[in-house]
């Protein structure tokens, strides 16, 4: 309310009337903020078996003529550990990695353990959990070792996984040679068929209970796993969300109604 001259003005809900305004610059940040997106960011994706390192830079491909890669690029990620988690029917519930972060100069600069939904964030890139692997089997044979024997995936109808190795006996060189099968869907449990294709048994890796196939003693030390990454950086998200919490602050007070009274005073 204010007074000029002879007229007194009034006012009401004054800022609803410049709300369309804000929402019309809230839409052009969300704009701006998608096309730094499209055209800023890195994407990559690794798998990498547990005990193992990788180089950020190595893994993450530009996506527009914006992309620039920061000093985080030169980060090493180190596999500290890869593990499962299950339901009691025995399918894979969660899958985590932990992870460990180091600079240039070879100094721990981060650990954290991801898992799905639950990513590591450090420097602009943002690391997920998205898949995992099998990739080696560890045995003893006749109480050598142990051996690691590299897991291949098979393939198998529907989304289920499937894993297998082989272990040969006798002479490797030979054209006909024979072994040991070994199939697994995860990293809880081992199938074990001899040398004719027959189930002999199943074995849980680290439980040290040795299995006999046709004289040959086997031992499943350990199962080493792999763990898929997603890595991406995207410097357009802050500003989308600063956007989208624009647009929404600007478009409830748009609903304010605005209102003006004016009275003017005449002399008698």
């Amino acid at each position: 309310v204010f007074l000029k001259g002879p007229s007194l003005y009034a006012f009401k809900g004054l800022v609803g009337r410049f709300a369309p305004i804000g929402v019309h610059l809230a839409m052009l940040l969300i704009m701006a903020g998608g096309t730094l997106s499209a055209t800023g960011s890195f994407r990559g994706s690794v798998t990498v078996p547990q005990g193992l390192n990788f180089v950020v830079g190595d893994v993450l491909g530009p996506n527009g003529f914006l992309s620039t890669p920061t000093d985080a690029f030169s980060t090493e990620v180190h596999v500290n550990k890869f593990y499962m988690d299950y339901y009691d029917s025995g399918e894979v519930k969660q899958f985590h990695s932990d992870l460990s972060l180091f600079d240039i100069g070879g100094k721990e600069v981060m650990r954290k353990t991801i898992s799905v939904n639950d990513p590591l964030r450090y420097g602009g890139i943002t690391i997920y959990q998205t898949d995992w692997s099998f990739s080696a089997l560890q045995v003893l044979k006749n109480d050598e070792g142990p051996f690691n024997l590299a897991m291949a995936p098979l393939k198998v109808n529907g989304d289920k996984k499937l894993f297998g190795t082989f272990l040969p006996l006798g002479d490797v060189n030979s054209p006909n040679v024979k072994g040991i099968s070994m199939l697994a869907r995860d990293l809880q449990s081992i199938v074990i068929y001899d040398q004719e294709g027959k189930f002999t048994g199943v074995r849980r890796p680290n439980s040290k209970l040795p299995i006999d196939i046709d004289g040959t003693k086997i031992v499943i030390v350990d199962a080493i796993g792999s763990t898929g990454l997603d890595l991406k950086t995207d410097p357009g998200v802050p500003i989308v969300y600063a956007g989208f919490g624009a647009l929404m602050l600007t478009t409830c007070i748009s609903f304010l109604s605005h209102t003006q009274v004016k009275l003017q005073f005449l002399e008698l």
